[in-house]
């Protein structure tokens, strides 16, 4: 590991460690004195839940740029967010006409995040039976199925919102991304899956690496380019899933936070997973604070909204200078 990688994960700790004081400091929703057990229950668990979020959406979208070659390659781009979001649309309808599902009643907010969760590997799924060429994972059939999967997910989302009575105004907070206070068995499960994340990309960071070279190349060096692919996909779905479970749909940070480190410290991948996974449960967690911080007058703003309106600027000045320096 050179110096500037060195240099850019010291940075990445630190300013995640200082991310992290500001979120315990944060906000009088949580009332207690500091220390306390109160405190470490709300407090220490939602912060984790924001680490947990940004590790695994960062690290997703490190896994779907790999397996695209695409570099604005996103956790979105699989329509793995439209298809949560009809879940939770889905849910809400039917606990309208009566015919909630078990557990959501007496824990609204997990029944969601389950039917978030099923929602996105549903469509997982349709993407992977679609998205083959001759039994193969194809990276430009994937992009095209992903878009089409999000369309149609998004479709049929306003139809069952438009015959919700509020017109799924409540159940449409949750499809912002909005951290919610998890329970113990879901931090446990999730962070379980972060962790796994993160071994993993470094486990198959050579082999990314030798594939973003060409699959000539790739092959030449013999990895197995089906596998990885296939791989990549799985894992990329997986960690995106254990996101909405805490948090719903959250946007850009599977975008941008690749690409800062990339340009911090390079392409190779085992430094690009660990310091992605650093910067995201960065921003995730600073988002999350400034949620708490900032009071519009018209409730909390859902931190998707948050990392969209952080993410969406970096993404264009990123975009421009690499286009200068192409120019």
């Amino acid at each position: 590991m050179n110096r500037r990688a060195i240099a850019t994960l010291a940075g990445l700790s630190l300013l995640l460690a200082a991310a992290i004081v500001l979120r315990l400091l944060a906000g009088r929703d949580d009332a207690g004195p500091v220390l306390s057990l109160e405190f470490i229950d709300l407090r220490f668990k939602r912060v984790a839940a924001g680490v947990i979020v940004g590790v695994t959406l960062g690290v997703a979208g490190v896994f779907l740029q790999s397996l695209l070659r695409n570099p604005l390659a996103s956790p979105d781009v699989l329509g793995l967010a439209s298809g949560s979001g009809l879940g939770v649309m889905i849910v809400a309808y039917a606990a309208y006409r009566g015919a909630g599902i078990i557990g959501a009643e007496s824990h609204p907010g997990l029944g969601m995040g389950a039917a978030a969760v099923v929602g996105a590997l549903a469509a997982l799924g349709a993407v992977w039976a679609l998205g083959q060429r001759r039994g193969l994972l194809d990276p430009v059939t994937l992009v095209l199925v992903g878009v089409a999967v999000a369309m149609a997910c998004s479709a049929a989302s306003q139809l069952v919102r438009h015959l919700l009575p509020d017109q799924g105004l409540a159940a449409g907070r949750l499809l912002l991304g909005s951290l919610r206070d998890p329970v113990g068995m879901e931090l446990a499960v999730t962070g379980v899956v972060a962790a796994g994340g993160v071994a993993t990309g470094l486990w198959l960071a050579r082999a990314m690496d030798a594939a973003s070279l060409g699959e000539d190349e790739a092959r030449s060096v013999g990895v197995p380019l089906a596998w990885l692919r296939t791989a990549l996909f799985i894992l990329s779905g997986v960690l995106t899933a254990a996101s909405v479970v805490l948090a719903g749909p959250v946007g850009f940070v599977g975008l941008v936070c690749p690409h800062v480190v990339r340009l911090m410290a390079g392409p190779r991948h085992g430094v690009l997973v660990v310091g992605t996974a650093m910067a995201g449960a960065t921003l995730v967690v600073l988002c999350d604070a400034v949620v708490r911080l900032v009071d519009l007058g018209g409730g909390q703003m859902p931190l998707g909204v948050v990392t969209s309106l952080i993410g969406a600027p970096v993404l264009v000045w990123l975009l421009r200078r690499n286009f200068g320096r192409s120019g």
